[in-house]
């Protein structure tokens, strides 16, 4: 599988590098992964280590409060 977001299904996207795109220069292409890190999430009355974006992490960090 994929590392994607466990919550929101954030994963890997392509792109160029920017420092390729010049003039007459060919556009190299790269890929952008997510910044996913381990979270303890509950998932149906059950407490999972799981892979979340952090965008997610902090959603749920502030939901907690």
């Amino acid at each position: 599988m994929a590392r994607s977001c466990a919550i929101c299904g954030k994963a890997s996207m392509g792109g160029f590098n920017p420092q390729s795109s010049g003039m007459n220069r060919v556009r190299a292409h790269r890929r952008y992964q997510p910044n996913l890190q381990p979270l303890v999430i509950e998932q149906g009355g059950v407490s999972v280590k799981a892979l979340v974006c952090t965008r997610c992490r902090r959603t749920q960090t502030k939901n907690a409060r």
